[in-house]
């Protein structure tokens, strides 16, 4: 399989991770239905993938680095045991080295008996807590903020885990999406903002909890509902029981860019379809930054949909300007310099009997640090594109994000720095408009949430207490 040594050299933000947990009524081969689950959860992380199983009064794991296909393949998945219940985990780092040491689920004996935890976001307070807990004679084996919480909720549970999990809530600071398993429970946890998404669907009498609905077609469940911001949901067999955590802030701040770029196009997060928010970014674009051209596109896969609404709204028609090798992920190594300034080429090519003589308009979900949108301009001029004009589908970007996605200081970005001219003129392309965040929550309208915007405002659910920003380092 291939690993990941550096973070990849491409203009894209990454999400931390899937989380993915099914309780079934049955002894029966569940590591197969999360194998599945994690597959459709693919694209939230690259890094690593886990699959733990409790049968009888014992639970089995597997963990390995790579992709999920990668991870169980050579048998491994079918040397899981048969069980009634099953979490598993998919994980890019932003918190913790890419190792195997990190990768989820976390697994151990505490208080409860046998756990296991797997967990999508990221804390905000991991050291002072750690610090507690080591205080406390905790001893950790890995560097993640998922142990973390794993080690608190057994620290605060006395025996009974519904109140270990309620308390450790009360000291977590940060995004949470949580699958907690023991031997006879599966319980589904959503950090009070509801800053990452989690749902739960049934498959006959099976209840299903996964990061995103694709994961739940994936498997033939039906969508139940989202978890709620602040809920702690516990399935056993007496069925799914609900408990709200002390405290749930009255105005949820949902991550918007789940939206915009982290979860698929056929998800369907808090009462809104993915697919629909981006079309309708596409059709503000073209609605309020019109220009004259021959063609519209997307960057694949994530502007396609985009461009597809833009192309609606302005008339200008739909033609693929670039072609994207599929068997390219984020697990992609680049072995030396030379090969990793010309990654870009491997990965994505332009189609120049398309391009050639044309005035083109190019989709993008956003900018961070424009390397990549640079590369992909000149690429298209290369190819005899006439002229080059990016439309963005989201506002500049002009903070870094300390909740789950890898954009954690502001050298990191072109947004903090420059103007929509400036970051024209360094692009080389002819025109760059973004959405204003109006625009973008406009986009958002039908969901049953509010949304944190910290990205773009600097306003955020939690203060960055314990975060070095290094915007002085620009200056």
């Amino acid at each position: 399989m291939y690993l990941r040594t550096k973070k990849a050299p491409f203009d894209s933000m990454e999400e931390e991770c899937g989380v993915f947990g099914v309780y079934s009524q049955e002894n029966r081969n569940v590591a197969h239905t999360v194998y599945y689950g994690l597959y459709a959860l693919q694209h939230r992380g690259q890094e690593s993938g886990g699959i733990a199983v409790a049968f009888a009064d014992k639970i089995t794991y597997y963990k390995g680095m790579g992709l999920v296909s990668d991870v169980f393949a050579n048998g491994h998945i079918d040397s899981l045991p048969e069980g009634d219940i099953a979490i598993g985990h998919v994980r890019y780092s932003t918190t913790g080295a890419s190792q195997l040491l990190n990768a989820q689920p976390v697994v151990f004996t505490g208080k409860c008996g046998k756990m296991a935890v797997a967990h999508n976001g990221n804390l905000t307070n991991t050291k002072q807590l750690r610090d507690e807990l080591i205080a406390q004679n905790a001893v950790f084996q890995t560097t993640i903020d998922s142990e973390v919480i794993a080690i608190l909720i057994n620290s605060l549970s006395d025996g009974d885990l519904l109140n270990g999990v309620k308390s450790a809530c009360l000291k977590l600071k940060g995004s949470y999406a949580l699958v907690i398993m023991t031997c006879d429970k599966l319980i589904a946890v959503r950090d009070p903002y509801g800053i990452r998404p989690l749902c739960i669907g049934m498959a006959d009498s099976d209840v299903v909890v996964a990061s995103e609905t694709c994961a739940l077609d994936a498997v033939g469940a039906n969508f139940l509902r989202d978890v709620k911001p602040g809920e702690i949901v516990v399935v056993d067999s007496e069925g799914i029981h609900s408990h709200m955590m002390e405290g749930v802030p009255a105005q949820s701040r949902m991550c918007i860019f789940e939206y915009v770029y982290f979860a698929r196009h056929d998800s369907v997060l808090d009462g809104l379809s993915v697919y629909e928010a981006r079309k309708e970014a596409g059709k503000l674009l073209a609605r309020h930054f019109p220009v004259e051209a021959d063609l519209v596109s997307g960057v694949p896969d994530s502007g396609n949909v985009a461009a597809r609404g833009y192309s609606e709204e302005s008339g200008i028609p739909f033609v693929e300007a670039l072609a994207r090798n599929r068997y390219v992920g984020r697990t992609f190594i680049q072995p030396d310099q030379r090969q990793r300034e010309n990654s870009l080429n491997v990965k994505m090519n332009a189609l120049r009997g398309n391009v050639r003589g044309k005035r083109v308009v190019l989709i993008d979900d956003s900018i961070v640090r424009g390397t990549t949108m640079r590369k992909i301009i000149k690429m298209l001029r290369d190819a005899g594109a006439k002229e080059v004009h990016i439309r963005i589908c989201s506002p500049v970007i002009k903070h870094p994000c300390h909740l789950g996605i890898d954009i954690q200081t502001y050298s990191q970005l072109i947004g903090a720095y420059k103007n929509e001219d400036q970051i024209c003129e360094s692009l080389g392309a002819d025109s760059v408009r973004y959405l204003t965040i109006d625009q973008l929550l406009s986009t958002c309208e039908g969901a049953k949430t509010g949304f944190c915007l910290g990205c773009f405002n600097g306003e955020y659910p939690y203060p960055l207490a314990g975060y070095k920003a290094d915007k002085l380092k620009l200056e």
